[in-house]
């Protein structure tokens, strides 16, 4: 692998999501930027209908403008009872105006009346890796729990407060960043990315 750096543009304006990404690639000759280090980029639609399609249009639309090897990630929360919604709705699922806390409220609300063994759900996270013209790969990955019927913990972002994982026995929301990073769905989607990105930046050289 060279030595050199690469800049790696994730396609997020989400410091969360980016400061959790860059976690998760730290030890790696990579410099993770996010798009708002390019305000003059238009917005590529999220017109798929799966995650990997979304990733994969994120990818190649931010590789074109900005000329840059670019990650792009879509993620969300399949709930069993709601025939896998919200899905790729998951980060607009209450409507335009989307915070995490409004999307929290309205999947609180629409399974309110859900028995507690039928609330099971899973995260899936598909992320694509391309430079201009090229897609270089997709890997994807899922983590599965429950969602509980209260808001429990602060911690994370999106739905990681109703997504309890039966292993820790409680919610992404409560526990530490590197806990819910080794059994979490981009977690797993990185595990693959590195060795996809690894690939890629030794035959840089």
């Amino acid at each position: 692998m060279p030595n050199a750096r690469t800049k790696l543009l994730v396609a997020t304006t989400n410091s969360k999501k980016l400061k959790e990404l860059h976690d998760l690639l730290v030890d790696l000759p990579v410099d993770c930027i996010g798009l708002r280090d390019f305000p003059g980029t238009w917005a590529v639609e999220e017109t798929g209908k799966t995650f990997e399609e979304n990733a994969t249009l994120k990818a190649l639309g931010y590789a074109e403008q900005t000329r840059m090897l670019s990650l792009g990630e879509d993620s969300g929360i399949c709930c069993a009872a709601l025939g896998g919604a919200p899905g790729v709705f998951s980060a607009r699922f209450c409507g335009e105006f989307h915070t995490d806390e409004a999307n929290n409220r309205k999947l609180l609300e629409v399974m309110q009346d859900v028995p507690d063994e039928k609330r099971t759900a899973y995260y899936e996270s598909a992320i694509a890796l391309a430079e201009p013209g090229k897609l270089i790969g997709v890997v994807k990955g899922q983590v599965h729990g429950l969602i509980t019927r209260d808001l429990m913990g602060a911690g994370g972002f999106g739905y990681d407060p109703l997504f309890f994982y039966p292993p820790y026995r409680k919610t992404f929301g409560e526990v530490p960043a590197a806990l819910k990073h080794r059994v979490s769905h981009r977690g797993h989607a990185f595990a693959k990315l590195r060795k996809l990105l690894m690939e890629y930046l030794s035959q840089q050289g």
